[in-house]
């Protein structure tokens, strides 16, 4: 019994063995994919630990069913400190695709003392692709465009294909930089919004934090018509159950759930794709090495939960002054605090909570802090959430202890 491999498999971005629910979210992707010209692109975001890397992994198959070439990774920062680290970015994750096409062939002579020649053909890999962006005359926009316009026709002309897709992970990490006069992120958003409204197929699925969309909005208004944007939320409750029960029952595994661990592990997690990963695996570990030693199973509540606040939250909430905790403690006692707060909230709750209460002001100046440190995020309605899932639940677990 203790040799049985584990099947739940906790991690960032770490593909679970059964994805429960977000079939509304792929429906609508591949609605996306019939577009006859790309009128609107995607944007999967929402907190934390709700599957937006799993999603988004999940929808590639998808895509190259109808047609379409998948090709993209994560957004690093490094790609955001200039308009020509962009445009590397784009030309290494489209070159693997266009890599064996043929461009151009040169005749050189052969090494030696003959008067043979040799016929070299030179394909659009990255380095061809890089050229080619370094000899086109222009601002950097008209030079990404160039480039993959030139991409699109050579592989258009060899496949059957519908267009390409450009997927980012972790596109919150873009950002313009004007100090330096670098604009990645509004280079990117023209590119594409250019070569669409020409009629090329490509389009772009970006994933990240709820911070996401409100930083495409300011670098370009026009990204309110350019994205659908869809917000994962936490999974029913009748879809965490499917999580938590489908990979026992896949993998076959020698023991059980009872009703009862699976709601205790529902309501744990709060419909939280990681948190049901991580929970799952501990409790599993815990019924196999307690039936092993002739012990009654049930799950470990108290336990999980300390390694759970060890692992998720404890490194975040040690990244917070003294000031900054006593906000977040006035904000975890709102009763929506789990949802949304304004600035007013947070005040009149502080009045009642503590002895040195926070001003608007104070609030506003902290909540730009918080939003900083990844923390808190304001909302397309211009309240403000959590950016961590159940942060509430956690503070007021530091305060009782």
């Amino acid at each position: 019994m203790a040799e049985f491999s584990n099947p739940f498999r906790p991690g960032a971005g770490h593909t679970p063995p059964y994805l429960a629910g977000r079939q509304t979210e792929r429906e609508e992707f591949l609605r996306l994919l019939d577009q006859s010209t790309v009128l609107e692109n995607m944007i999967l975001t929402g907190l934390r630990g709700v599957g937006k890397t799993v999603l988004l992994d999940s929808l590639k198959p998808l895509a190259t069913s109808r047609g379409w070439i998948w090709v993209g990774a994560d957004l690093s920062e490094s790609a955001s400190l200039s308009e020509d680290n962009l445009a590397v970015r784009l030309f290494a994750d489209l070159s693997p695709v266009t890599s064996n096409i043929v461009v151009s062939t040169e005749e050189v002579r052969a090494a030696g003392f003959t008067a043979e020649t040799q016929e070299i053909e030179r394909t659009l890999g990255f380095q061809c692709l890089m050229d080619t962006y370094s000899s086109i005359p222009g601002l950097s926009l008209d030079k990404i465009k160039a480039v993959l316009e030139i991409a699109w026709d050579a592989l258009s002309r060899i496949q059957d294909v519908r267009g390409v897709i450009f997927a980012y992970d972790e596109a919150q990490n873009l950002s313009d930089g004007a100090a330096k006069e670098q604009y990645p992120l509004s280079l990117l958003l023209d590119s594409f919004q250019s070569l669409q409204r020409k009629g090329f197929p490509m389009m772009l699925v970006l994933s990240g934090l709820p911070t996401l969309f409100p930083k495409l909005v300011e670098a370009r208004t026009f990204s309110e018509r350019m994205f659908r944007v869809i917000f994962l939320n936490r999974l029913s409750e009748s879809e965490s159950e499917e999580a938590v029960r489908r990979p026992i029952d896949d993998a076959e595994c020698p023991l059980k759930l009872d009703n009862r661990s699976v709601r205790t592990i529902v309501k744990m997690s709060g419909g939280y794709p990681y948190f049901i990963q991580f929970i799952c695996r501990e409790v599993y570990d815990s019924f196999i090495h307690r039936h092993d030693r002739g012990e009654a199973a049930s799950v470990p509540i108290a336990e999980i939960q300390r390694k759970l606040d060890v692992d998720f939250f404890s490194g975040r909430w040690a990244r917070a002054t003294d000031r900054q905790r006593a906000l977040l403690a006035v904000i975890s006692r709102l009763e929506n605090c789990e949802k949304e707060f304004t600035v007013q909230k947070v005040v009149e709750e502080s009045k009642r909570f503590l002895d040195r209460p926070f001003s608007a002001s104070h609030v506003n100046q902290m909540f730009v802090a918080l939003v900083s440190q990844g923390l808190i995020y304001k909302n397309r309605h211009g309240k403000y959430s959590f950016s961590v899932p159940l942060l509430g639940e956690f503070i007021q677990r530091q305060i009782r202890e």
